[in-house]
């Protein structure tokens, strides 16, 4: 039996749905198989509405302004997700643990899991672990990206390498007063 903790792609795959919702359930499903998700999905009728709550609900701990109010949230939505751990066996992957009840509905299948799966991640790396780009602090840049930082250092502010780089320019041209972009008179 190997546990499966729900823990890191639980986390990811919330973030991609929140950062980049698909249009319908197939794409939904689509994004949960790249992240590691075999089981099949109960089908039921508002499946991309409700999955899309589940992410905003999930957004709520994503903004958290301390680890406290994190917490509290975390805690609410784990409860509404209750179910007992059960041993299972299915797609022959070998005997392990769901933090859900069988047979339930895609949105519930994702409440449990992004939510047990974000306690885990930010009690073993650090309740600030989470959050939103940094560029979108910055003046003019409404980058609103969730960050998940699984980094060995735990200090990944930005969503990509593109949103640090424009932030690092921004701040040299204010540190130096420099206009490029602008052309040089002659």
């Amino acid at each position: 039996m190997h546990l499966n903790p729900y823990g890191e792609y639980a986390v990811l795959l919330a973030a991609s749905l929140a950062n980049d919702m698909p249009r319908d359930r197939d794409g939904i499903e689509e994004r949960a198989r790249t992240f590691g998700m075999t089981m099949d999905f109960i089908s039921a009728p508002e499946d991309h509405a409700l999955t899309r709550q589940v992410v905003n609900d999930w957004l709520r701990v994503v903004d958290a302004k301390d680890p406290q109010e994190r917490a509290d949230i975390l805690n609410q939505q784990m409860a509404a997700a209750a179910a007992y751990p059960r041993l299972v066996d299915h797609d022959d992957e070998g005997w392990h643990l769901h933090y859900r009840d069988t047979n339930q509905s895609m949105s519930h299948v994702f409440r449990a899991i992004f939510s047990v799966g974000t306690a885990l991640h930010l009690t073993t790396r650090g309740m600030h672990r989470l959050g939103r780009c940094a560029a979108g602090e910055e003046p003019g840049d409404p980058c609103s990206a969730v960050v998940v930082d699984v980094t060995r250092n735990g200090r990944q502010r930005y969503c990509s390498v593109r949103c640090a780089n424009r932030a690092a320019v921004r701040r040299h041209r204010a540190r130096t007063g420099s206009n490029a972009g602008s052309i040089p008179k002659r």
